[in-house]
């Protein structure tokens, strides 16, 4: 890894991050704040008269305590679609982008091997998303502890958030796989994450109706059991460690890829 290439990729997109994380502290204060046993009957209500709205984006399960009413409003969609958005914008910036406009020519003219640059840009990467993981954490333990001191489980959201970590980076290392694969601008940003949208359709449309419960078994996402991770389920941590390996071993593929590639630079 280059220090110098990573602290100046770092400053790249850390606007882009900070912009992610300043919306996501917006949704946690506004959720957060929401926590009230009567606010939750009404929320269930709201519930059971569209069922299927609500259980598209992972919001049908009934909560009781602030860590289940946490992950029915949080972690169903915002915490897990959004920040794919992050992980679009910081794939073209590191490694489309240079692609695109020549500049890789000039990386690749240093001393630096081509899997040395692309392992910078994957710790580039990986420190963001996994800063983004610590600021999320700390907000959501700031502001429940702030509301409603000693109510929230905190061993049950650092299980919650690791495994959270570990689906972030595996479809980071989709995505950046599709970067280093495509020659095709286009198809280098979108491919992965067109497969990574398709995969929360997938998800969402499963949610909805039973008759389409199959596709969940053919979905990774299905890994992230975020209500399992909670309860300390073995099986759920089991998922994650699954999503982290998955992670490793495509991160491993794109920076081979990388290597190997005829690039017209």
């Amino acid at each position: 890894m280059n220090k110098t290439l990573f602290t100046k990729e770092l400053r790249a997109v850390l606007p882009s991050g900070g912009i992610i994380a300043a919306v996501l502290a917006l949704y946690i204060g506004m959720i957060v704040s929401m926590y009230d046993p009567e606010l939750g009957k009404s929320l269930d209500a709201m519930m059971q008269s569209m069922p299927e709205v609500f259980a598209a984006f992972g919001m049908s399960t009934q909560t009781t305590t602030l860590i289940d009413f946490m992950l029915n409003y949080l972690y169903g969609f915002l915490l897990t679609a959004f920040v794919l958005v992050l992980i679009l914008i910081m794939t073209n910036k590191v490694m489309v982008r240079h692609l695109d406009r020549g500049s890789m020519a000039y990386l690749l003219a240093t001393p630096n091997s081509r899997t040395c640059i692309a392992c910078t840009m994957i710790g580039v990467m990986t420190t963001i998303l996994a800063g983004l993981a610590v600021v999320v954490t700390s907000l959501e333990v700031g502001v429940s502890e702030a509301l409603f001191p000693g109510e929230l489980d905190m061993q049950a959201l650092l299980r919650v958030n690791a495994g959270l970590l570990a689906l972030w980076l595996a479809l980071a290392s989709l995505c950046f796989l599709s970067a280093c694969l495509f020659p095709n601008t286009a198809a280098a940003l979108w491919a992965g994450g067109a497969l990574s949208i398709l995969f929360f359709l997938m998800q969402m449309v499963s949610q909805v109706s039973d008759k389409l419960e199959f596709l969940e078994n053919a979905n990774p996402l299905s890994l992230f059991d975020y209500y399992g991770l909670a309860a300390g389920e073995t099986t759920a941590a089991s998922g994650a460690v699954v999503l982290l390996v998955a992670a490793i071993a495509l991160f491993a593929v794109a920076v081979a890829v990388f290597a190997h590639r005829d690039l017209s630079v």
